[in-house]
């Protein structure tokens, strides 16, 4: 049997790219869960939950009752991240997104020397330069204990060689993971025992997801989520990652952008089966 899962934020509203990623993920399976990704608090918000059901069932789509929350699982991430702890796979890093950026910065300038736009265009990109990975554990201790804020990384290194080599499935085809793609990820922080990659590969492993349906922009996710979910000893799925809707031009829906909801196409008299054929489904 193929299980497959939606797990959108309620962080805003849905819009046609939920709608799109929903209906794949439940026709493309034989069960079909629904799973609601609410470990951001400072985001998430209950009436947001309620609009994900209602636009859901609007669609004719249905679920294994109940949803899962991610805010009720805590306890799993937190056993999770204390079996990485146990075999030395996690440090604490002190650095704020502007150090990491400096740093990103001056490496680049002493690789290539300064190039047009390179200052312009810079963002923190996915890799983490490795500040604190280093540290003394006792300075590292100290600092925590004074109440520094801080986030646990995973030492991609150790990681690796603790796996070996690793695939995954997409779509039938096996492809080479790459664990140091993103670098040492953040897998938790001071005041969250999670982080996205962690709570995914031990919420789809505990709901016995066989089929993960995303969109292509997060198929480069997959390679750090393979690598946790071989150090967790965790099932693998397999995965199917789809093409993105866009807007006129040609961006992805983005709620930050506040694309155009499900309810407000509703409330305009548009139907199912118009955000069906939008979607191009």
């Amino acid at each position: 049997m193929i299980v497959t899962r939606f797990a959108p934020s309620p962080t805003g509203l849905l819009h046609l790219g939920h709608a799109y990623a929903a209906i794949t993920a439940c026709e493309s399976g034989d069960d079909f869960l629904l799973r609601i990704e609410d470990i951001d608090k400072g985001r998430s918000r209950d009436n947001f939950i309620q609009a994900i059901f209602y636009d859901l069932k609007w669609l004719g789509l249905s679920w294994d009752e109940p949803a899962l929350r991610q805010s009720s699982r805590m306890a799993a991430y937190a056993e999770a991240l204390a079996h990485l702890k146990a075999h030395g796979l996690v440090y604490p890093c002190f650095c704020t997104r502007a150090e990491i950026a400096a740093e990103i910065a001056r490496a680049s300038l002493a690789q290539h020397g300064p190039a047009k736009d390179d200052l312009a265009t810079l963002s923190l990109g996915p890799c983490y330069p490795g500040t604190c990975r280093q540290l003394c554990p006792t300075q590292s201790q100290q600092r925590i204990a004074e109440g520094e804020s801080y986030a646990l990384r995973l030492d991609v290194a150790k990681a690796a060689a603790l796996t070996g080599p690793l695939t995954f499935r997409e779509r039938g085809q096996r492809y080479a993971v790459d664990p140091f793609f993103f670098g040492d990820i953040v897998i938790a922080r001071k005041d969250m025992p999670t982080s996205y990659h962690l709570a995914v590969v031990v919420d789809d492993a505990f709901q016995h997801v066989s089929l993960v349906t995303r969109g292509e922009d997060l198929f480069s996710a997959t390679h750090i989520q393979r690598l946790l979910q071989a150090l967790l000893k965790l099932p693998e799925p397999s995965y199917a990652h789809h093409l993105l809707v866009l807007d006129d031009n040609g961006r992805k829906f983005s709620k930050r952008d506040g694309a155009v909801s499900l309810q407000s196409l509703r409330e305009a008299g548009k139907t199912p089966a118009d955000i069906r054929g939008w979607v191009g489904l």
